[in-house]
This record gives structure tokens, sequence and C-alpha cells, in this order.
């Protein structure tokens, strides 16, 4: 009998696609929100202490709707954080918001840029073994409790600030903390430990940046400000005399938060630094090109130093400075095109977006007409009532805003306000400074925040949960400063 011919098949599958009802429901929510307020009949007048009233534009409407839409997307991060910083520009365009070439030209605004040229000073760091060489060191001093390891890394990262932007120091200590991490015995899957520690880091680079100058850009905007209208100076180290307990009392709050949101599966990592002096052992004489990457490094930060303190430095671009850095690590071939090319572009989307919105709402008047809606609340209110509400309102603002422009947009209106209550002018600067340093709902308040998110320990919904006690325990912190604290270290309160 003959043999049959094998019969073959050709098996076709369709792709099932799996609706997310919830996804699409955060997605359907912020395009509501967006279209409730954009359609919605012209809002009243914010009228201001002294009775100037200040309309709100057709534009100005639409940007507080663009603003909904984008918190909503970005909390339930329904698509790619950075595809949502995409739709901030073309929503701008398509709706007459802003022009298209002013919306986008906002994406490569130098801030941007800056958080471009921190996150490859970190790159750098990993690429010549210097996370790793920092990481085993810093593990031989701090020991193998998983308490111990969150502290040491907190304080460290606390420390860099004071002399250098919390950008910077995030992108420098986020490879440190994943050389850590990967000694702590899990795989690369999201763990309560991995989760603590670069929450964490977020969260204490900007409660360790309010300290000096040297740790943001919103100080030295903050006393402009202050100085413009006030008419008085407040010196470098007169504003780190009063933000140092303060900036101090958050680091150590935060590790005490991180730890009950966030205790460790593991109590102790046993073996873990005599593991540490090997690996430092091992490791090697330090190399040329560390040397190298380490001089660069430490003449960025010193030329920006400096320029605080020297009135013939101040025309130095701190962008230019620390992008002229990233072009002498490619000449010298640190690094090369493949490195280029890992660069975390949802990051920098990330940011460029929230500066095209952030622009968008003060040059259409939306974030006066919001601070002066808010604030006019609070005119008759008790002089600590009113402080905390300036607090209360920076606080939210710089979660969805770049934290210069919550400072810009709220302290002018503050300091107008605060004689009629007979407010000291000091002490609404000062708690302004302290909520403005610790936006610790979004993940767009502060690019710290962000560099964290790229470990992928966390999402950003499980960020924003974390914020939440994190914020309460600003406030309180703000209060306490603000009723105890600072009037005994002879800040003046009232007037």
């Amino acid at each position: 009998m003959s043999e049959q011919p094998e019969q073959k098949y050709i098996q076709f599958t369709l792709p099932i696609t799996v609706l997310d009802l919830k996804r699409i429901g955060f997605i359907t929510l912020g395009l509501f929100l967006f279209f409730w307020l954009y359609l919605a009949d012209p809002l009243p007048d914010a009228i201001d202490p002294l009775g100037e009233h200040f309309p709100l534009s057709r534009e100005g409407k639409a940007a507080i709707a663009l603003f909904l839409l984008a918190g909503t997307w970005w909390v339930f991060e329904v698509v790619p954080i950075g595809v949502t910083s995409l739709a901030i520009g073309v929503v701008q365009a398509l709706f007459l918001i802003r022009p298209a070439s002013v919306a986008f030209k906002d994406f490569m605004d130098p801030s941007v840029l800056f958080i471009f040229g921190s996150l490859v000073i970190g790159m750098v760091f990993t690429k010549v073994g210097l996370s790793r060489r920092v990481s085993y060191k810093m593990l031989t001093i701090v020991g193998e409790k998983t308490s111990m390891i969150y502290l040491g890394c907190f304080i460290v990262t606390a420390i860099l600030t004071h002399f250098m932007a919390h950008t910077a120091v995030a992108a420098t200590m986020f490879p440190i903390l994943m050389a850590i991490y990967t000694l702590y015995g899990e795989t690369d899957k999201p763990t309560k430990f991995g989760k603590g520690l670069f929450i964490g880091m977020a969260f204490v680079a900007g409660a360790g940046s309010m300290i000096t100058l040297l740790g943001a850009a919103r100080g030295a905007v903050a006393l402009g400000f202050y100085n413009d209208i006030v008419d008085r100076n407040i010196s470098f180290f007169e504003l780190s005399y009063y933000m140092f307990p303060i900036g101090w009392i958050m680091v150590f709050l935060c590790w005490v938060l991180i730890m009950l949101m966030f205790k460790p599966e593991k109590a102790e990592i046993p073996g873990l630094r005599e593991k540490a002096k090997r690996l430092y052992k091992e490791a090697g004489p330090i190399t040329r090109d560390e040397i190298f990457v380490v001089g660069v490094v430490l003449a960025v930060i010193v030329t920006l130093s400096l320029k605080s303190f020297i009135p013939e430095m101040e025309f130095i671009d701190k962008t230019s400075v620390i992008l002229l850095s990233t072009i002498i690590f490619f000449m010298f071939k640190i690094l090369t095109i493949k490195e280029l090319e890992q660069i975390p572009w949802n990051i920098i989307l990330l940011f460029a977006g929230a500066m095209s919105i952030g622009f968008c709402l003060w040059e259409t008047g939306a974030a006066r007409w919001l601070a002066i809606n808010w604030l006019a609340m609070f005119k008759e209110s008790n002089w600590f009532i009113f402080v905390l509400g300036i607090s209360f309102f920076v606080m939210i603002m710089t979660n969805f805003i770049m934290n210069v422009a919550a400072i810009a947009i709220s302290l002018p209106v503050a300091l107008v306000i605060a004689p009629y209550l007979g407010v000291a002018p000091d002490v609404v600067l000062y708690s302004s400074l302290i909520v403005s340093a610790c936006p610790f709902l979004l993940l767009v308040g502060a690019a710290p925040n962000a560099i964290a998110y790229d470990s992928k320990q966390f999402t950003t919904g499980q960020f924003f949960v974390a914020g939440i006690p994190g914020s309460i325990v600003l406030m309180a912190v703000t209060a306490l400063a603000v009723g105890i604290i600072w009037p005994l270290m002879g800040m003046p309160i009232t007037q």
C-alpha cells in the first residue's frame, strides 16, 4: 500500500485584543475633562486684594483644560509619559492655544537640555565603572542592614545637593543605586526595597536641594522676586541658615516614611559587607578613564558653584557648561554612539512636555488667574492659615509645572497680600521654598522623580500614592518651621 503523503496544515492565528477598560476609562476621563472645560462658558475674573481684575482668556481656559488632561494621563500612565508630553504640544497647536512654533520650541528649553547633560554624566559613571566602585565602598561603610543602606544612600544624596544641582545629583546617584540593588539578591523585578531605594532618592534629592542656592535654580529666582518687591537682599548663607534644619528634618523623615511604606523584604543581606569589599578589591586600581571622568565632573561642579558666588561669572550658562562635558566625553571616546542611543528619551520628553505646559499656563495668564483666585480666599484669614495656604498652593502647582514657574506665579501675589495680614515677607519666601523643593506626587514635578522612574521599580501611580503621606509630612514640617523653629532662630514672622 502506497504511503499517504504527509498533510501539512498552516495555522492562522489572529491577535486577540483584550480591552483594557481601566486604561481606556482614564484616557476618556482626561479627554472629558479637557473638552468639558474647553467648551464651558467663560470663567469669572480673578480679583486681587487691591481690586484689580484679571480676566481669563479663551487661551488661558484652554491651558487649564490641557493641564487637567495631562495631569490625568500622567498620574494613571495611560500612555508612556513621554507620549503624554507630545500630546501637550499637539493639543496646543491644534486647538490654537499657542502657535506650534512656540509650543514645541519649549521642548528644547535649556532646562531640558540640562537634564539631558545630567543623564549623560550618570551614564558615564556606569560606563567607566565609577558607579560600581562607589557603591561597593558605600556598602562596606553602611553594612548589611537594609535600613542602614537606605539611610546611607539618602544621606549621601542630600549632602551632594548642597554643592550641585539636584538633577545632576540624581543622575549621578542613579547608577550607584542600580549597582547596589544588583547585590540585593533579587532579579530585575520590582521589590519593596527597590521602590524604597529609588523613590526615597527622589524625595531626598528634593529635600536636600532646599538648603543652599546650589541645589536648584528655584532659590535664585525666588530671591530675585523677593528683592524686587521687598527691596532687600538675602545672602547665600542667610538662606542656608534658615533652611538647613528644615531640609535635614525632611531628609530623616523621608527615611522614616520610606521604611514604613517600603520596608524591605530582607532586614539584612548576610555577607554583603565582605562581598562588597571583595568586589571593590577586584575592581583594581582606579583607571585613567575614571580619573578623567572625575576631573571633568568636578570641573563642572566647581564652575557652577563659583557662578553663584562670583558676579563676574554670572554670564556663564549652566546648560552650556554641562553640555560641554557631554561633548568632551564623546571627543575623548569615553562614550560612543551606542550610549547616545541608550539615552532614556521617555524621561527627556517628559520634562520637555512639562516645560511646555508650564510656559503655556504662564504665557496665557492661566497660572496667575489660578494663584490670585486661590490666595484671595485667605486675605481675611489668620496669618498662620494664610502662610500655609500659600505653601499648599505652591506645593500642588510645583507637582504639575516647573517649581521656578510655581514660585514665579505665587510669590509676587503672596508678597502683595502679606502686609494686609501683618505677615512678614521672609516667612512667605522661605515657606514657599520648602514646598517647591519637594514635589512628591508626580514625576513631572522634578527631574529626580523621573530619573528614579527609569529604574522600572515603580509605576507613576505607586509614586503618587507614596507622595500623599510625603506631602502631608511636608506640610506638617512647614507648619513646624513657621510656628516654632524659625521664630526661635530669629526670623521675623509678623509685622
